[in-house]
């Protein structure tokens, strides 16, 4: 599956197209998870906004990319969603992949800070993130910091 790529600044976001992501981030991070955590954190404003579409204008992969001293001291990658329905098809590398471009293209190369869930570690070590510090509960979740240098 192939998708089609866009980075946004929060305030060129279209109605749709800002529907849409919080209509994800929420079915996967507040639905899927049984979690009840305010998703709108006021931080949308500062992120860029990457999507992925389908070929039939689906979105099916989200990230949003801070610089760096806006949710950590590094650049930061947030909100790595994939929908349930475009699930399978390696899209949660290829997110990964065009998340670490992107904030490389608008910020520099740089180190890249996470929060990540717990169970993902593997995943994320697998791109060059490396835990930093301890564990700590985020909304019930086990998460770990990691920073990709």
């Amino acid at each position: 599956m192939t998708l089609t790529w866009t980075t946004l600044p929060f305030d060129l976001l279209s109605v749709p197209q800002l529907y849409a992501l919080l209509q994800l981030r929420s079915e996967v991070f507040v639905v899927e998870q049984t979690c009840a955590f305010q998703d709108i954190d006021g931080q949308d404003q500062a992120a860029t906004h990457l999507l992925g579409y389908t070929e039939t204008g689906e979105l099916a992969a989200y990230a949003r990319l801070f610089g760096a001293g806006i949710s950590y001291p590094e650049a930061s990658i947030g909100r790595v969603v994939v929908s349930p329905k475009f699930r399978r098809y390696g899209l949660g590398r290829e997110l990964l992949h065009q998340s670490i471009g992107a904030v490389e293209q608008l910020f520099g190369p740089q180190p890249i800070q996470i929060g990540a869930q717990l169970y993902l570690q593997a995943f994320y070590e697998s791109f060059g993130f490396l835990q930093i510090g301890e564990g700590y509960l985020e909304d019930g979740i086990p998460h770990i910091h990691m920073v990709r240098a």
